[in-house]
């Protein structure tokens, strides 16, 4: 681990947050596929994710310093106020611990300190859990959170599911 890891690390529950490396990219792939709620994008994309929006990311690490949860993000090139969520994944025996919520709040102080105003998401109607963290995300960061469809269903080729726009600011 560099020094600027160290330094960008912090204990979350029983978890230490942290910036993302190349080498995490297969583990973050893992814990997508496994969690079978998001949407799995290549093994390739989660390695250059974290080469390429490592500091607009953070991952848990386990003792053992093996990933068991991330965030991955971008700031968004029109808005560069705007950090666009990607994806929140939890592995399963790390889920019910707050450990979403603590990424995210660690990600926010993060990205505050480089003039990001605003948090983006984009959650499909039927997903609970990601309607509940980032609507408490909004209420922890005193921030309105606004809704709207982004992508309806049939703009889809293959099916998908409507992808509401969660718009999260601004933030203090």
């Amino acid at each position: 681990m560099t020094a600027a890891q160290a330094a960008n690390s912090r204990r979350s529950t029983d978890c230490r947050l942290d910036t993302p490396t190349v080498d995490d990219g297969a583990a973050l792939w893992r814990i997508a596929r496994d969690s079978k709620a998001l949407d799995l994008n290549s093994s390739y994309s989660y390695l250059l994710w974290c080469r390429d929006f490592a500091r607009t990311s953070v991952v848990a690490r386990a003792d053992d310093g093996a990933p068991v949860g991330f965030v991955t993000g971008y700031v968004r090139p029109e808005r560069p106020e705007t950090l666009v969520v990607w994806q929140v994944a939890v592995d399963d025996a790390y889920r019910g611990r707050g450990l979403a919520a603590s990424m995210l709040d660690e990600l926010t102080e993060r990205v505050t300190a480089q003039g990001i105003r605003h948090v983006e998401t984009t959650i499909t109607p039927d997903n609970d859990a990601s309607n509940r963290l980032f609507t408490s995300y909004g209420e922890r960061h005193g921030a309105t959170v606004e809704r709207e469809v982004l992508f309806h269903g049939v703009q889809f080729p293959d099916g998908h599911d409507p992808e509401v726009l969660y718009r999260i600011g601004p933030l203090g």
